[in-house]
């Protein structure tokens, strides 16, 4: 049988996916000039950014300071708010932590104006805050029987920090009496992320007006954390369990809003980490709205998005009682699991449908267990070894596909010369010789669309698994983020400002897969002549976008098309004989074929049409 080169035509294409990228360097390169105004202009950017950062405690509204040394401004704050004036001003913020997280909480406000991940560094070496500087508020508005509207932003609560067993417990009270008061109370069990968090009254009933709504308002400006502010914000976003365990996203490209009802738990997640406020209940609605804050890849923009939800509160017996928790930790399913009974785990972005369910319970558990014993980067190595092992019958189904059309060619080639003027009739011969040989054209396509749900799966599992969260392998430093192995003086739209090393290997890795199967498709059917600029622009397409995305990811792809290929070149030349395919179709020929229903219909169909063809022509 005639053996597949590599014809000058294909070597060239090869060689104009490289000239592209060369023109596109050098048609973007800067002139001396251009680089002087890019030079002033990324100042005035930083300049900028600088004073996005400063500014940051006017975009969300923080507690209003007063000279506490000024007895005229004690008074009218005083006068201000009413019977809460109780408390006595007081500047001082109480900490808790424990071996993961850093907590600190401020008098004025009485919530958290601190939260730092213990063990955790970005991208730049700097530890991991969520909470940080006044990106982030949380208050309750709130009527008075006496018309005064206030917001506990303004209030100063009075901490008490005792101890109960192991745990260390915060009550933070704004008082109207000695025991009338609004608390919060925070409880910190050791090594967990999830912090006790109750929002309660004692002796307030007449004192809160009960025929006005009590708002509790959370805003956050999400931090950055990684290299690449564009990456880490496409996996930035509000996520929340609501209507009977159901969980909703609002959108990471655009600004976004909904209105929700039944609300168990709302999540900030900041790509890798996440604040989430769950309720032992159901909230009834929550509003929750997000802005995206980054419109282009930046080296100096320090916050991702800016995140709001408003939930209503109800007083029972004219008091408030919410039990509640809060959690700042890595969105780690290790961590998340173990917090089953809230469901903190599908707050994990795992995919929709049977994607999620792959990566959930397939994946995440084997590459779990990979990475236990072995070094992150080679665990990808052997998941994907264990993935392309498995999935090699419906890659043996494919290639013997091929195999028979590639058989069949030389009659189909005589077909298509016969019945040039006759499309119809080629058609209707074509498919005849198909059902006699006992080929389907399509049964190439179905072990494809059989290996499509684990191509999404893993498309979604490597960016967001935080198990390979800055983890290094060879020439790349974090598995999660690009590996840049240079960085170029300009941008080059889609691409970047850097070169990625991982998404070129696996770019020439599938060039070669599918030179060796759209390649030979492109000799063997005929009709398609858009094939060959098909398998030049995939790997193009891989080369360009995968520059941005998880070092892992294109990793996964590269050995992953690289032991396709291998197991192609067995079944090729150890598995699948050509001369005995040929022999068993003309086997297959001799035989009577019963045609099925489906095939009977389309003959039918077809020769109708053929009658009113040649009826029209007389």
């Amino acid at each position: 049988m005639e053996e597949k080169k590599l014809d000058i035509n294909t070597m060239i294409g090869f060689v104009l996916i490289f000239g592209i990228l060369i023109f596109m360097f050098w048609q973007n390169q800067p002139t001396p000039e251009e680089l002087e105004a890019k030079k002033a202009q990324q100042e005035q950017v930083e300049a900028a950014e600088s004073q996005k950062t400063n500014s940051v405690k006017e975009e969300i509204p923080q507690p209003k300071s007063i000279d506490l040394q000024d007895s005229t401004a004690v008074a009218s704050y005083k006068s201000a708010i009413g019977a809460f004036g109780y408390t006595a001003p007081s500047e001082g913020t109480t900490v808790l932590e424990n071996d993961v997280v850093y907590l600190e909480i401020s008098n004025k406000g009485g919530q958290i104006i601190e939260a730092r991940m213990k063990g955790y560094v970005t991208y730049d070496s700097i530890p991991v805050y969520l909470i940080k500087d006044g990106n982030a508020n949380f208050a309750l508005n709130f009527s008075t029987s006496d018309n005064r509207v206030l917001n506990t932003n303004d209030l100063y609560f009075e901490p008490t920090l005792s101890k109960s067993g192991e745990n260390q417990v915060l009550s933070m009270k704004a008082k109207v009496a000695s025991d009338k008061f609004l608390e919060y109370r925070y409880e910190m069990k050791p090594d967990e992320y999830l912090i006790g968090f109750t929002v309660r009254s004692q002796g307030l009933n007449g004192v809160l007006n009960s025929s006005k709504p009590i708002d509790l308002d959370w805003k956050m400006k999400t931090i950055r954390h990684s290299k690449s502010i564009q990456y880490e914000n496409r996996y930035t976003r509000v996520t929340y369990n609501h209507d009977d365990d159901k969980i909703s996203k609002l959108s990471e490209g655009s600004e976004d809003e909904e209105t929700e009802v039944d609300v168990k738990w709302i999540s900030f997640r900041q790509h890798f980490f996440s604040s989430i406020l769950t309720y032992a209940n159901k909230f009834e609605t929550a509003k929750l709205n997000s802005i995206n804050l980054v419109e282009e890849e930046s080296h100096t923009q320090q916050f991702t998005k800016e995140f709001a939800s408003e939930v209503p509160l109800k007083l029972e017996g004219g008091e408030l009682a919410y039990n509640f928790n809060w959690y700042y930790g890595p969105t780690d399913v290790k961590v998340l699991a173990q917090y089953k009974e809230l469901g903190l785990e599908d707050s994990i972005p795992f995919g929709w449908g049977i994607f999620g369910w792959i990566n959930r319970y397939i994946f995440t558990p084997v590459y779990t267990f990979l990475s236990s014993f072995l070094p992150y980067g080679i665990a990808i190595v052997v998941m994907t070894i264990l993935v392309r092992l498995i999935m090699s019958p419906a890659t043996y189904k494919s290639y013997l596909s091929q195999a028979k059309m590639k058989v069949l060619k030389p009659e189909i080639t005589e077909l298509n010369e016969k019945f040039k003027d006759n499309a119809m009739k080629k058609q209707q011969e074509t498919m005849k010789l198909y059902n006699k040989a006992g080929v389907s054209p399509m049964s190439g396509c179905v072990p494809a669309l059989l290996q499509m749900p684990i191509f999404y799966a893993l498309f979604m599992f490597f960016p967001t698994s935080f198990a390979l969260r800055q983890k290094p392998f060879l020439w790349a430093d974090d598995l999660s983020s690009y590996d840049a192995i240079a960085q170029l003086p300009f941008t080059i739209p889609f691409y970047g400002d850097h070169v990625s090393l991982f998404p070129i290997l696996a770019s020439v890795a599938i060039f070669f897969y599918m030179m060796m199967t759209t390649g030979q498709n492109m000799q063997t059917q005929p009709g398609m002549p858009n094939m060959k600029f098909i398998m030049y622009l995939s790997p193009l397409m891989m080369l360009v976008f995968f520059n941005n995305y998880a070092s892992g990811l294109s990793l996964y792809y590269f050995v992953s098309n690289l032991i396709t290929i291998f197991i192609m070149l067995a079944i090729k030349n150890f598995i699948l004989d050509e001369d005995k395919i040929h022999a068993q179709i003309q086997e297959n020929k001799k035989k009577p074929k019963k045609e099925n229903k489906f095939q009977k219909k389309m003959r039918e169909m077809m020769e109708q049409a053929e009658e009113q063809k040649k009826i029209g022509k007389k």
